[in-house]
């Protein structure tokens, strides 16, 4: 038996969730709750396998319940089920510690296949959601000199080689104001002071002449 507790202030969201819920025979539904409050409460004393949590709720969000059921009880898989996928609800809910993450335009039975996947240990993201935690990610993953052109990048290299504007000049074939140029624009977009800093970016980044 999965014991599953359902938090929703909504109580015609709550009561749907929870008849459709009570007709799975592998589901044990053990307490309901229409607060943040409320649910830790009841999940800390009913020690659920799962928890269909809502976000915004008053006396205490989704994300705040998440977080204080998740200090004393770690093996709870909690399944944020909302209408919002924005960034300001979403990071902030896998950050506390929620397990999956679904909107409530999922099917009953979706939903059911997330709670025995959940207890199975396999977290269920919707798509939408899963977009926005890759975007993230990446634009995490990006680094200053990813933003440089070609040919800045070759500058740059040549800057940690500590060549002098005459010698990128005539390693690339530019003119010396266009060198500067790039200079000045590759010392924007790395964020750093001077070409020394430059220099030391790209010897610690490997972006070196010939690399």
């Amino acid at each position: 038996m999965i014991r599953v507790a359902v938090v929703d202030d909504h109580e015609m969201v709550r009561k749907g969730i929870i008849s459709y819920l009570i007709t799975e025979p592998e589901i044990e539904l053990v307490g309901e709750a229409s607060s943040g409050q409320d649910a830790v409460k009841l999940v800390l004393k009913e020690r659920p396998d799962v928890v269909l949590m809502d976000l915004l709720m008053e006396n205490g969000t989704g994300i705040d319940a998440t977080k204080e059921i998740l200090k004393e009880y770690t093996n709870c898989k909690i399944i944020i089920i909302t209408s919002f996928y924005d960034d300001e609800q979403v990071f902030p809910a896998i950050e506390a510690g929620a397990f999956s993450y679904m909107l409530k335009t999922a099917t009953a039975e979706e939903v059911v296949q997330a709670i025995r996947k959940a207890a199975m240990g396999e977290a269920v993201i919707e798509p939408k959601v899963a977009n926005r935690m890759m975007t993230k990610f990446r634009a995490q993953e990006k680094k200053p000199h990813d933003d440089l052109t070609e040919r800045e990048l070759d500058v740059l290299k040549c800057i940690g080689e500590g060549m002098t504007n005459q010698d990128i000049s005539e390693e690339l074939f530019i003119g010396i104001k266009t060198v500067k140029t790039h200079v000045s624009n590759i010392l924007s977009k790395l964020g750093v002071a001077d070409r020394t800093q430059a220099a030391v970016y790209a010897n610690r980044n490997g972006i070196i002449k010939g690399s």
